[in-house]
């Protein structure tokens, strides 16, 4: 059985026709509610009535102008772990840390502070890719923030990723190999002539751009002649920075295999060594894998996770031309990958399963969870910090991906992101939604919780059972659900009752006088009921 059609059999649904001749061409009309829906959800964690509201009535072409513009540098996350027991001896309450000196007992709190500020940049992120690509580059070059041992690192890679995010692919692998962050975490600062070392090197070709597919024929000898390229990078811990060290570097020639057309790097003296960086890359970039591994990892973290022949040949090498074609800048490839009959096909709609962060994030953002202001900097960060630890127990910890090979829900042949999905996540998920949707998270006497009511009200008709249920669906759900289930969700309004003015006139009597206590109670319950049940049907998995 082919895996979406495993997906689809374990939900309320039917397996869509899949159009397997699709690929590249230009997806025409209609683009209409479930298109937006469909790449809303791919590009962005959750969807809300404003993003939608944003690009609806705009072309594709104009959406996807739209959806691919970067955000703003967002402000640097903040000291909010003062307390009683710890006080930073040199950053203030609210104040900015990440140039502030590490006394080595605040690490563990700065590293939640970098984590909550992530997260809460993710849940007010605005109708952009941006944030799902940061998530993205992460993923591909990971970094651990419990290995790198000071935020201050970890928040200057993340910075970096989100530079580069929408911007050139061979850019940011330069920009990477010389992060600081990445040279504390795979030993780069370490490596040196007299003892080199081929962590990163091995990374750098394995991982981040050629891949281990059977094209990628680069040998062991490759990674030990890159390592030799790679010497005397130096950390400054002080700066935060990266520099050159011409004494550390090894000076001899470096000969690379018949995969690299068996090129000769000179190996150069005195600052000159440094050069020899941009010759690696461009030798690793002249081959043909290194796009089509790119452009197979942007599939199966926006698309699907299975890339069968025919995907290969009618999306995959495409898309790798284009990409070689414009010089390894990525927003050419989105686009097109977004505007294709391919991304539209009904068969990868609705066939990905949810990571945590996507789940956690998704749900706050669709019901449009209010968190406590950013002025409230002990209490701000806490709620964003409550959200992350949640994804975390579901197994994708924001900053800590379990390896440099990121989380192995979008590698591992051939479960892929199934892995999300087993007997110790599955219940922490309802979990999370029951919580939510029922009395929320307390601290400090600031709550966070889905304002049911709110959300109910901001739809186009809530007195009518049909178009509530309707509304709130094409929100909070990527796929269409059965007339049997719909039919047992409006029971639940109508308490029932047989016919909808039931519940209308329920709501009508509430809409009266929002103040009482009674008539509140009445539709509050009915409605918590009913989308506590949608949260733990199978569907509500899907992206």
């Amino acid at each position: 059985m082919d895996r979406r059609s495993f997906i689809t059999a374990n939900t309320h649904t039917k397996s869509p026709e899949f159009r397997t001749n699709t690929g590249l061409f230009p997806y025409s009309p209609p683009f209409g509610n479930a298109e937006i829906s469909h790449l809303l959800r791919r590009v962005l964690f959750g969807v809300k009535l404003t993003d939608i509201s944003k690009v609806k009535g705009k072309t594709l072409d104009e959406v996807l102008n739209f959806l691919l513009t970067s955000d703003p540098t967002p402000d640097p996350p903040v000291n909010n772990y003062n307390s009683t027991t710890y006080t930073d001896p040199v950053v203030p309450l609210g104040q900015s840390w990440v140039t502030a000196p590490n006394d080595g007992n605040n690490t563990g709190a700065r590293n939640s502070s970098f984590k909550s500020w992530w997260a809460g940049l993710m849940l007010n992120q605005n109708t952009s890719i941006h944030e799902k690509m940061v998530l993205f580059w992460h993923n591909h070059f990971a970094t651990e923030t419990i290995d790198i041992n000071d935020a201050r690192y970890s928040y200057k890679h993340n910075a970096l990723l989100r530079k580069f995010a929408l911007g050139n692919f061979k850019s940011l692998v330069k920009e990477i190999t010389l992060d600081p962050g990445m040279l504390r975490y795979l030993n780069g600062y370490l490596n040196n002539k007299t003892s080199p070392d081929e962590n990163y090197a091995r990374e750098l070709q394995e991982l981040f751009t050629l891949g281990k597919g059977p094209k990628s024929n680069y040998t062991e000898n490759d990674v030990k002649q890159a390592a030799k390229v790679l010497t005397g990078y130096t950390v400054n811990a002080t700066s935060i920075s990266s520099g050159f060290d011409s004494t550390k570097h090894d000076t001899g020639n470096k000969q690379f295999s018949s995969f690299y057309n068996n090129t000769l790097s000179t190996g150069k003296t005195g600052a000159a060594g440094a050069n020899e960086l941009d010759e690696l890359i461009n030798m690793i970039f002249q081959q043909p894998e290194t796009a089509l591994y790119i452009c197979r990892r942007l599939y199966r973290f926006f698309v699907y996770y299975e890339i069968d022949e025919l995907t290969e040949t009618n999306v995959i090498a495409p898309l790798a031309t284009l990409f070689r074609s414009n010089n390894y800048e990525i927003k050419p490839v989105l686009k097109a990958l977004f505007s294709s009959e391919h991304f539209y096909d009904p068969v990868n709609r609705a066939c990905m399963i949810k990571g945590p962060v996507d789940y956690c994030i998704g749900l706050c953002r669709a019901f449009n969870v209010v968190f406590p202001p950013s002025t409230d900097t002990v209490n701000h960060y806490y709620m964003h910090d409550y959200i992350r630890t949640q994804a975390s127990n579901m197994q994708q910890n924001l900053g800590d991906p379990p390896s440099v090979a990121g989380w192995a829900a979008y590698y591992q042949e051939p479960q892929f992101h199934e892995l999300w999905i087993n007997a110790d996540t599955l219940p922490r998920r309802s979990q999370f939604s029951d919580t939510m949707i029922g009395n929320g998270y307390t601290r400090n006497g600031k709550n966070i919780t889905i304002d049911i009511l709110s959300f109910i009200d901001s739809l186009s008709n809530p007195a009518d059972p049909n178009i509530l249920i309707s509304d709130s669906l094409s929100i909070i759900y990527a796929i269409d659900i059965s007339k049997e289930v719909k039919d047992f969700l409006k029971s639940i309004l109508l308490s029932g009752q047989s016919t909808d003015s039931y519940w209308t006139a329920a709501w009508v009597t509430y809409k009266a006088n929002v103040t009482n206590t009674a008539n509140r109670t009445i539709v509050s319950t009915r409605l918590k009921s009913m989308f506590k049940y949608l949260m733990n049907l199978s569907e509500y998995q899907l992206s």
